[in-house]
């Protein structure tokens, strides 16, 4: 098939989103298929209020419309309920064309914690959004039984990975200055990471924080006792996320949640609270979760770190993205495997 993936959420934005639509596309190259994409960097865009780093594409209709003659899909998944994913989503009504959502963004829960606005109100745009999608994409079962009692229908499964190969236990010695145990969050710096929660914590050892975002400058000036890595990416993550000795994962308002695969796939048990995401994700033997994350902390520090990497072995791309190709809606359901075109590489830069 021919696919093309419309989001909002792109490079050079670094967030679980486009980690994984871009490792997706790469995973679906390899099963035959061919894959395009639909991002802010082809239009006129703005920084978005509140997070500037995020840029948001303006009036994409006319180019948008363009690039989906000249890439002729057999399929298309809208990924993102921002301008680009309303603007697919007219395009397809208007002309009859089949389509596939994902939830990957808590949006409403995100909206009111940014502009204080009433989660029905935005459950409500959200669900037309998804309301006339032939299958809305969800990354864990509580997710989908929340969606489900919200009047979403639809729904499908979706799970992620994790890149075992790159996310290895290995040596722990790149901050030998920082005392242990020392606890690690990766991630976006944002208010809706509840990243206050984990720092305020009375914990022994060190808190690394390893990430950007538009909450760095207060959190640097608020808990100056933490260590604060800024943005990592490569083998530099990696050696970041080996370095810890447990992981802490203080969101509660994402739908998955891959950091916390990449810490297991490195060894590092997690410490969470008790809500949807590590829900699905941990096992015992992996993560501890208690509405007193203090608690969930020390817990993890007796958990065994080779459990932590057998639990992760059971999440990867290659299954996800063979989960994403039976969930979209081509147009035509005749397509003969031997017909599919010699696959060529994404637009998705390997990061």
């Amino acid at each position: 098939m021919r696919i093309l993936i419309v989001t909002d959420a792109w490079y050079p934005q670094v967030n679980g989103v486009v980690r994984t639509l871009d490792t997706v596309a790469h995973e679906l190259a390899e099963l035959g298929h061919v894959v395009g994409f639909v991002t802010p960097d082809q239009f006129r865009t703005l920084p978005m209020p509140t997070y500037p780093e995020i840029r948001l594409a303006i009036a994409p209709g006319r180019r948008l419309a363009r690039t989906f003659a000249a890439f002729a899909p057999d399929a298309i998944h809208i990924a993102t309920e921002g301008p680009l994913g309303w603007a697919a989503r007219r395009l397809c009504l208007r002309r009859g064309l089949p389509f596939t959502t994902a939830y990957h963004t808590r949006f409403p829960e995100y909206v009111k914690a940014r502009f204080g606005i009433p989660l029905a109100l935005t459950f409500r745009i959200v669900r037309r959004f998804h309301a006339p999608s032939r299958g809305l994409m969800v990354a864990t079962r509580s997710l989908h039984e929340e969606l489900s009692g919200r009047g979403f229908g639809n729904l499908r499964a979706w799970s992620r990975g994790v890149d075992l190969e790159r996310f290895t236990p290995g040596p722990r010695d790149l901050l030998p200055h920082l005392p242990r145990p020392i606890f690690t969050y990766v991630g976006r710096l944002a208010v809706e990471k509840n990243i206050d929660a984990f720092l305020k914590l009375d914990l022994p050892g060190s808190k690394l924080v390893v990430g950007d975002g538009p909450e760095m400058a207060r959190l640097k000036v608020q808990y100056p006792d933490a260590h604060f890595a800024g943005a990592r990416h490569g083998d530099d993550l990696v050696a970041h996320f080996r370095a810890g000795d447990v992981f802490v994962f203080p969101s509660r308002t994402d739908t998955f949640g891959l950091v916390m695969l990449e810490a297991m796939a490195c060894g590092l048990p997690v410490a969470a609270y008790p809500v949807a995401g590590p829900l699905d994700v941990l096992s015992p033997e992996s993560g501890a979760m208690d509405e007193d994350l203090a608690v969930a902390c020390r817990r993890a520090l007796l958990l065994d770190p080779a459990a932590c990497r057998r639990h992760a072995l059971g999440f990867t791309w290659s299954a996800t993205a063979a989960q994403f190709a039976y969930n979209v809606a081509p147009f035509r359901q005749d397509w003969p495997r031997a017909a599919l075109p010699a696959p060529i590489p994404t637009r998705a830069p390997r990061r």
